[in-house]
């Protein structure tokens, strides 16, 4: 990694380092401290906008965002510098926290609002939300309440982990600095970005909207994903507009 920047190398160490943390310390819940909550449930952290980020649930989720942090990250620090790339990178990243935390409010909210018009008091409801998993399932009802509850209660416990919404945010501007530079598809079909990073973005976006994986696995936060693209892409655009601007 001699050529790597050492930015680059500096992020992949730390994500090691947490994850490394994460598996060996077994007695103490980092995930707990370190992963991003529903800004509702008082597990929720104001530094876990950031410190998520560097939260890995397993090795592929862990190799996959660092290669593409590697691949990507690499010229696009040669284009920004460190400190701008800094700057870009934990703004993807927080930005697209902070719009899956958006997206999940309002179907919480949405989901809340519809059980408390079907009769349920909201003291009720959050007294629900304090159960585990298995005593939640054990007492649910077989129909529409028990679907709002189930999915009030996911969106309330939720933990987001990864440092995917960063990377969406290094794909899209590496496709708007770079759209003619070819990826190759499975190491063999090369394909431009410019074609390549959107049809990611908006498959995820689909899948977001409809619940059903395309492109990313099940339990992906896809909106993570398209919101990390969408300040990637606002600020690629105007940093190279104004590219010849004092920062």
């Amino acid at each position: 990694m001699s050529r790597v920047p050492d930015i680059i190398k500096d992020i992949i160490i730390i994500n090691i380092l947490f994850f490394v943390a994460t598996i060996s310390m077994q007695n103490i819940d980092l995930g707990a401290m370190f992963n991003l909550h529903y800004f509702d449930n008082p597990n929720f952290k104001p530094w876990q906008l950031v410190t998520s980020m560097f939260m890995h649930g397993s090795i592929g989720h862990i190799f996959f965002n660092m290669l593409a942090l590697y691949f990507f990250g690499t010229p696009m620090v040669q284009v920004f510098g460190k400190n701008k790339f800094l700057f870009f990178y934990f703004s993807a990243g927080i930005g697209a926290s902070l719009i899956y935390l958006l997206e999940r409010h309002f179907e919480f909210t949405g989901a809340v609002d519809a059980l408390i018009n079907m009769g349920s008091s909201k003291q009720e409801i959050h007294e629900l939300f304090s159960l585990t998993k298995s005593q939640l399932y054990s007492q649910l009802p077989n129909n529409n309440v028990g679907v709002l509850i189930a999915k009030s209660y996911g969106i309330y416990n939720m933990q987001m982990l990864g440092a995917s919404g960063a990377i969406f945010g290094l794909l899209a501007g590496y496709a708007w600095y770079f759209p003619n530079s070819e990826i190759y598809l499975y190491f063999v079909l090369p394909v431009k970005a410019k074609y390549f990073i959107p049809v990611i973005v908006i498959a995820d976006l689909i899948s977001g909207l409809t619940g059903q994986p395309l492109l990313s696995p099940v339990n992906t936060a896809y909106f993570a994903h398209v919101g990390g693209a969408v300040i990637g892409l606002i600020m690629a655009y105007i940093w190279k507009k104004n590219q010849y601007r004092m920062y």
